[in-house]
């Protein structure tokens, strides 16, 4: 039985579509949206597609406005898909009080915890529901699908492909929270969404979860030298480790002088871009 989407916009940007949709999700219970860039080369055949996970407080719209990656998607033939970063206006206690918990901070996890459990089941909407629902309706090539994201959006990527290898066929992300349950962002969230016990969050943390479920394909990480949340949130050593003694392929790259920002994400997305490509579109 075929989910049914509403469009809220359409915009012609270079010689595609850029549309924004509204739909009720049984994963989250909730109205959830996302946006999608269809390159020129779909009017005439599927294309492969590519999901962007945003980061703390974004919505479907930050990465489409400010990532500038509609034209390298348009150069390259590839569908971009971005979805909100949490369900909306559920009144579930506390999803306003602070913008690292709750609304806009999903954290790509599927909630086991009272009052979360009802709504917060990102995990499931972005790896499940969202690209089930992008096949029904949209003319893609549903094996060969991509996915990167940025700070949350990034960790919610990276634990994406490690948990779905057979999925996603490339990944790559932008100062990325590689290890949650070694960070202050991380411990609030997991705390909350998934109970007091670390054991149990295990399963959401991308340098735990590559030492037992490697990539064929190589890890693109950039991240900023001059990002304030470098040593305190990020942390790429962690990862870096953890690949090195998993044998998973990475490339951490270090980018003097970056910060944070969607300034950032734009001066490398054509690296990004390119890195998707050539495995999207390989034989």
């Amino acid at each position: 039985m075929q989910s049914t989407i509403e469009r809220i916009s359409q915009t012609r940007c270079f010689d595609g579509q850029l549309e924004f949709y509204k739909h009720a999700s049984a994963s989250c219970r909730s109205e959830m949206r996302f946006a999608v860039y269809l390159p020129p080369q779909a009017e005439s055949e599927p294309v492969p597609v590519l999901y962007y996970l945003s980061g703390l407080t974004c919505t479907e719209e930050n990465f489409m406005a400010k990532a500038g990656a509609q034209r390298l998607a348009a150069q390259h033939g590839l569908m971009l898909v971005a979805p909100d970063t949490s369900p909306r206006n559920q009144a579930t206690p506390g999803e306003d009080e602070s913008w690292d918990l709750g609304s806009g901070a999903g954290f790509y996890v599927d909630a086991t915890q009272s009052p979360w459990a009802n709504h917060y089941r990102m995990y499931s909407y972005v790896s499940r529901e969202l690209p089930d629902l992008i096949s029904q309706h949209f003319a893609i090539r549903p094996e060969r699908q991509g996915i990167f994201g940025h700070s949350m959006g990034g960790h919610g990527a990276l634990i994406c492909a490690l948990k779905q290898p057979e999925q996603y066929r490339s990944v790559s992300a932008f100062a990325p929270i590689v290890a949650p349950m070694r960070c202050p962002w991380g411990q609030k969230a997991f705390g909350q969404y998934l109970g007091a016990n670390p054991q149990d969050w295990r399963a959401y943390d991308a340098s735990e979860l590559v030492l037992t479920k490697q990539l064929s394909s190589p890890i693109l990480i950039d991240q900023g030298s001059a990002d304030p949340f470098l040593a305190q949130q990020l942390q790429p050593e962690l990862f870096q480790q953890a690949c090195a003694q998993a044998g998973q392929p990475l490339e951490l790259r270090m980018q003097a002088g970056y910060d944070h920002s969607y300034y950032f994400i734009a001066s490398f997305m054509a690296d990004h871009m390119q890195h998707h490509a050539e495995q999207l579109w390989s034989t």
